[in-house]
């Protein structure tokens, strides 16, 4: 599943874009997000987002990140 439809009218340069569909999927497998309609996965793609905002543009950084972060929220 892309992230793309996440961006809601957001524009980030071609590498970013890859660097934050790699993280989503990554993040996505390692959480446990099968169901792409979930409230979780539309939750995921806007922390990447916001992170990409932030200044992270490396997926594997963004991976790092997100999980993290959902970690720390379900405890």
């Amino acid at each position: 599943m892309p992230i793309t439809p996440f961006l809601e009218g957001r524009v980030f340069g071609p590498e970013t874009t890859r660097a934050m569909g790699e993280a989503f999927e990554k993040a996505r497998a390692m959480l446990g997000l099968a169901d792409k309609t979930d409230s979780a996965t539309a939750l995921l793609a806007m922390e990447i987002i916001a992170l990409a905002e932030m200044g992270i543009h490396n997926a594997d950084q963004l991976t790092a990140a997100v999980v993290n972060k959902f970690n720390r929220s379900s405890l």
